[in-house]
């Protein structure tokens, strides 16, 4: 008698989490606009502290709060999950090391050089380059309903960053940081096209194994950075900075 109680006090309580962001499951539109904000949000502060911390040290640390912050959230779903986890571990590990380790790092180091403009710019080539990415190595068919809604999506970005003047636009200048940053979309369309290979698995233990994955990704590439004189700077903004990054943009975005 005591174990099916202890049981259902498990579940009711690992199940909070999903009673919580159940009504977002609905609204779609909601999510993507969530998602959208919080990565603006990221590359703002990411520039903000481009001078304070490592690229690769910020993109660690990243997905190494949120592997911690999750575990008591997801152990028990991974306990279910374990057996498809494991025969996908190919999957897993590529959208891991893409979508999570490749993918951050090589955006704080973009951010290193360019400006937080500029990413939101770039930033709109992302429904462009998925849609050709999924034709190239799927064989996706692409629609004139797709195009017409890449185009309408592009010029949108576009005239809210240029405030409506093509004279903004036409003045933006750009450097090796944009260049980086335009792999990174490719790698993050790469990413997205591969995301209906995942495994039929929880939200929340995808989000764990994605986070231990590119954490350990990117930890020999801290050390190294560490060692070679790159460290954080113990400032109330790197404080904020790592708060927001590690929630926002990496759970809540990505679970979006």
């Amino acid at each position: 008698m005591t174990r099916p109680q202890s049981n259902r006090k498990t579940n009711a309580g690992n199940g909070w989490a999903d009673r919580a962001f159940g009504w977002l499951k609905n609204n779609p539109y909601l999510l993507l606009a969530l998602a959208a904000l919080f990565w603006s949000g990221n590359h703002i502060l990411g520039r903000a502290i481009a001078s304070h911390v490592p690229p690769i040290g910020i993109s660690t640390v990243r997905w190494l709060i949120p592997t911690l912050l999750l575990w008591p959230l997801a152990r028990h779903h991974l306990k279910r999950d374990w057996p498809l986890i494991r025969a996908h571990w190919g999957i897993m590990l590529w959208l891991g090391i893409t979508g999570g380790a490749l993918f951050t790092a090589l955006q704080y180091v973009g951010l290193q050089y360019t400006s937080a403009l500029n990413v939101s710019v770039l930033n709109s080539l992302v429904p462009v380059l998925i849609v050709f990415t999924g034709a190239t190595l799927f064989g996706d068919r692409i629609d004139a309903r797709q195009i017409a809604g890449i185009a309408t999506s592009s010029v949108g970005v576009l005239v809210i960053i240029g405030r409506g003047q093509l004279d903004v636009l036409l003045h933006l200048e750009f450097n090796w940081g944009d260049v980086i940053i335009i792999v990174n979309m490719m790698v993050f369309a790469i990413y997205a096209v591969y995301l209906r290979r995942r495994p039929q698995i929880h939200w929340l233990s995808f989000m764990f194994v994605l986070a231990v994955i590119s954490s350990a990704s990117t930890t020999p590439f801290f050390i190294w950075e560490t060692a070679a004189g790159n460290s954080f700077e113990p400032t109330l903004l790197t404080v904020v900075a790592i708060a927001y990054v590690a929630i926002f943009p990496s759970v809540l975005a990505f679970a979006a």
